[in-house]
């Protein structure tokens, strides 16, 4: 055995020069790791396997069938340059690579990667025989290839992250996930272990999780008719009138894009209608199938009798996946239905289903992607989740701090449509004390054929610097939606054209969209650095010199012509400069925010930048940017879905997310709702539930279509909806000392505010598969209500700790399940015991009365620590280290609290402050009616001051 020791500067990005090695091994070592060269049978095999040490947690592994490894900037992982020690060695058939904490080991033989910690535990193993599989690919000129990485995985193992999807599914052990980018779907490349490991996959085409296979028609299973005549199921039409259109029989339900919508009958009257497929299926063989059902409309399926989707709705311009699992019988006919009311005109619909793998085989880990130049994943060990969030983020960028005022309120609706409604709706909400810090200005504030050309329409907005001044005035912040499409007619498009920045596709197909008569226009390449900084510079003279605040990135996965197919999607962004669409398919989005951060940066280098956006890739967060799920429905179901979304969105490493609150898209019923209606009284409680639980997620925002969405036009003054709402939002303002501290905690220790109970309680495998609770920073458990008329919900309380109650601070133990009471007006919260809670006073607006005392609530039973965080809110000198942290602890054993000293300063720092300090105990209940518990009065000047219960 012969053992090297080398130390790295880790350059991940690029192969750095060989040095000699053994001339009898197969391997050659590296600046920094390993390249070993394979015996290849196929083509379609491996020749080289490299592995580079980025730290003594984080290992890159890539794989080429190529005689070297192509020379690719990463778009996502930043260059690294950490110096880490590490070993190699060579032992018979196979080369360890380790590090401090970590063992990686090749197989001389196969390629094959494993991961062991010191005592040689598997953390993590490439599977045998199925790993690195190359087929050559050719797309608009480029060559590549599609591969799959497969792992094992033991069945305790469960897997979270890979960004924002919206089936409802949490925990993806087993399941199958597609990665590609759509309006209310985000895809992230990142997939986290309960076993405390990290995959980054590095890859940006269209990406499968589970299966590597699309999902097949359903004519992969004999189809019977209605009559029980083999070949298809029955598929009757009828409208609004109740008339027989047509009936006929469709072996396929494939009605999801504007190609495959063509195969309805003819002048089919989509209004008011109603579709049904019925029959029977018989499987070709036995086991569970994975069915994908793509819906807009009324929609629901029965299969065997039993109903296995109920009633779900979109809108019929965005259509909505979910997916579900029946188990069948090789042989054996079982009934089929699929109910469908289009809703409006022309919608979307398809069923269809994966054929059954062992059981073994879909719970392992596994990554296919359609092109790549390499195979390229990174394994990210830490101690627990936040550990492996952490690498990461050392991989793909810090997260910053947003603006203070980006944590408080902000109030959207689908649209303003002048600057006079605007301001007022600003002031309106001064004038009610209603706390907020942000009005949006949605898209079309321009003139009708004017897409594109960022500025405003002066008949409905003519003074757009007064606007922004009276928001600043009445202490508000503005953000606006900016699109990259771009109209043929504008200078912009002109301007953009002539350097060859746009893509053309959409043009030469002159597709037009449904504004007024239909525009034709496209969107810009940001893939090009200089198209990149031309779009900046087109934002900045025609809106950013107004003085606006944030950046609303609308429409960036990219959106260019909505539901059309994949492959024409795909064309439609071709070429980009960099390569193929096929290729690049997932980061759009990305290289969009880059645009805008970098641009704002390079004129306005210490005011906080901040964009929403509504796609995403990894990496994002480095942007300054937030992503919101989309345009999604205003269903209970929908409000159910944003609770997986958002935790697993957080899990994949960007800690800033959020939605529109009362969803976007609304049901027609809710339209017309009058007062005393059952529809209007179920839309208030929708939105009272959804603002409850609004108000615990990273970023607190209200949108949608009409109804309009401002708390005094979802019901009056003296209802408990508008009351409830209230309530909550003063409760986010009143928890700003802790909530603005956690966003502290984001950039300097790469936290994430968003916690599944897995990230925080690991140990107890019942929080695995809870897909509806979570913490809200390290104290509240938040756990809303998603169902109409429930006044009461299960709720776990996770082992480990016990847990107050916040409404009555009841103290309850930890490792049970109990009925939580759910008033119409509250929503169950809990505190674990051991937790420290900044309270600040009630303000109207994140910057008011920032030196005013703040009451720090001790929730004992256990220790607890917190520190205070303070900066100047705007700016980047939070970067320069100008900043204060307050470490607060309290000891258990000693029943005392220590408030540390402060460590540095600020401008406008206050030098003294006081703090009102309550004890919460199972005998001193304490509730989040903060103000009736007066507690122990502390005056602070920055020393070490210690205060006994």
């Amino acid at each position: 055995m012969k053992k090297i020791r080398i130390v790295a500067l880790c350059g991940v990005l690029g192969m750095l020069a060989l040095v000699t090695s053994c001339s009898q091994s197969k391997y050659k070592k590296l600046d920094n790791g390993i390249i070993v060269s394979l015996n290849k049978i196929e083509n379609t095999d491996a020749a080289l396997v490299k592995l580079e040490v980025v730290s003594d947690e984080i290992i890159r592994v890539s794989s080429t069938p190529e005689k070297s490894f192509p020379s690719r900037e990463s778009l996502v992982v930043l260059p690294q340059l950490s110096k880490t020690d590490y070993t190699v060695e060579e032992d018979q058939n196979q080369i360890i690579l380790s590090t401090a904490t970590i063992k990686a080991k090749v197989s001389l033989a196969t390629g094959e990667v494993a991961f062991y910690d010191l005592d040689g535990n598997v953390l993590l193993k490439e599977a045998d025989g199925v790993s690195k599989n190359f087929t050559p690919i050719s797309a608009d000129g480029c060559k590549g290839y599609s591969f799959q990485q497969v792992f094992d995985s033991p069945e305790d193992e469960a897997f979270y992250g890979l960004g924002q999807h919206q089936s409802d599914e949490w925990n993806y052990k087993g399941k199958n996930e597609e990665l590609y980018q759509y309006n209310t779907k985000v895809s992230i490349p990142f997939v986290v272990s309960n076993k405390n490991y990290g995959l980054l996959w590095d890859n940006y085409s269209l990406t499968r999780f589970g299966n590597p296979n699309d999902y097949g028609q359903l004519s992969q299973f004999k189809l019977y008719n209605k009559e029980g005549k083999e070949g298809a199921l029955t598929a009757t039409y009828t409208t609004g009138k109740g008339e027989e259109f047509a009936k006929r029989d469709e072996a396929d339900i494939d009605y999801e894009n504007l190609e495959t919508v063509k195969k309805f009958p003819a002048d089919f009257p989509f209004n008011n209608s109603k579709i049904v497929w019925e029959g029977e299926i018989e499987a070709k063989e036995s086991g569970i199938y994975h069915f994908k059902l793509y819906y807009a409309g009324y929609t629901s399926v029965s299969i065997g009798g039993k109903e296995v989707v109920g009633e779900r709705w979109r809108t019929a311009w965005n259509p909505n996946t979910y997916k579900f699992t029946v188990e069948l019988k090789k042989g054996e006919r079982v009934p089929v239905k699929l109910d469908w009311k289009p809703d409006g005109g022309i919608s979307y619909i398809s069923l269809k289903a994966l054929s059954p793998r062992p059981a073994e085989e879909q719970g392992k880990l596994a990554l296919w992607s359609e092109m790549g130049q390499e195979l390229d994943y990174y394994f990210i060990h830490g101690d627990n989740m936040d550990k492996v969030i952490s690498g990461y983020r050392q991989l793909t960028g810090k997260a910053t701090i947003l603006p203070r005022w980006a944590y408080g309120f902000w109030q959207s609706r689908e649209r303003y449509k002048t600057q006079k409604e605007v301001v007022g709706t600003l002031a309106e909400f001064r004038k009610r004390k209603i706390p907020i810090d942000n009005i949006v200005i949605d898209w079309s504030y321009w003139e009708e054929d004017q897409w594109g050309s960022h500025k405003f329409d002066a008949s409905r907005f003519p003074d757009p610097q007064k606007m922004m001044d009276d928001i600043h005035a009445m202490n508000g912040h503005a953000m606006i939606s900016v699109w990259p499409k771009f109209y043929t007619n504008t200078d912009n498009y002109k301007e953009l054209d002539a350097k060859g920045f746009m893509y053309q596709q959409a043009v030469k197909d002159s597709v037009r969209d449904w504004i007024g008569k239909g525009h034709i226009g496209s969107f810009y390449d940001p893939y090009c650095k200089e198209a990149r900084q031309l779009f900046w510079n087109q934002m900045k003279s025609n809106i950013y010199n107004f003085g606006m605040d944030a950046w609303w990135m609308d429409a960036s996965e990219p959106d260019i012509v909505s539901n059309s197919s994949m492959e024409y999607r795909k064309k439609l962004m071709t070429p980009t400069a960099i390569g193929s669409s096929t290729e690049f398919f997932n980061t759009y989005a990305l290289m969009n925010a880059k645009a805008i951060y970098n641009g704002q940066r390079s004129v306005d280098p210490n005011k906080r930048v901040f964009l929403l956006t509504r796609s995403g890739f990894a990496g994002l967060q480095r942007y300054s940017t937030a992503t919101w799920s989309g345009d999604i429905g205003t269903r209970w179901e929908d409000m159910k879905a944003q609770i997986t979304a958002g935790m697993n969105f957080a899990i994949s490493g960007i800690p800033y997310w959020t939605m529109d609150i009362g969803g976007f898209c609304v049901e027609k019923r809710y339209e017309k709702a009058k007062e005393g209606s059952e529809d209007l009284k179920e839309w208030r409680e929708l939105n009272t539930r959804w603002y409850q639980f609004g108000a615990f997620v990273p970023l607190f925002r209200a949108h949608g279509q009409y109804p309009y969405r401002e708390v005094y036009n979802i019901a009056p003054k003296s209802h408990k909806a508008y009351q409830s709402i209230l309530y909550y939002n003063k409760l986010r303002y009143r928890l700003m000392p802790y909530i603005y501290s956690l966003a502290g905690h984001v950039y300097f220790d790469d936290y994430t505010i968003m916690r599944a109970l897995v990230m925080d309680f690991t140990k107890d495998t019942k929080v695995n598969d809870i897909d509806d609770q979570y913490m809200f920073g390290p104290s509240i458990m938040v756990c809303p209500v998603s169902k109409f008329k429930a006044r009461e919900r299960q709720v776990y309380l996770p082992e480990g700790s016990d847990w107050y109650d916040a409404y009555n601070g009841s103290l309850l133990k930890g490792g049970q399940t109990i009925n939580a009471d759910a008033p119409y007006e509250k929503m169950p919260l809990f505190v674990k015991a051991g937790s420290i809670l900044p309270v600040g006073p009630e303000i109207e607006y994140t910057s008011q009365k920032l030196n005013a005392p703040i009451k720090l609530v001790i929730y004992t039973g256990a220790d607890a620590q917190f520190e205070l965080y303070e900066d100047e809110g705007l700016n980047f000198n939070y970067e320069k280290g100008k900043y204060s942290t307050i470490s607060i602890k309290w000891s258990e054993n000693d029943q005392k609290l220590t408030i540390g000293e402060r460590k540095g300063e600020f401008e406008g720092m206050p030098q003294e402050r006081i703090f009102t300090i309550v004890f919460a105990s199972e005998t001193n209940k304490v509730d989040f009616n903060f103000d009736d518990h007066k507690g122990k009065e502390v005056k602070y000047n920055g020393k070490l001051v210690q205060v006994e219960l």
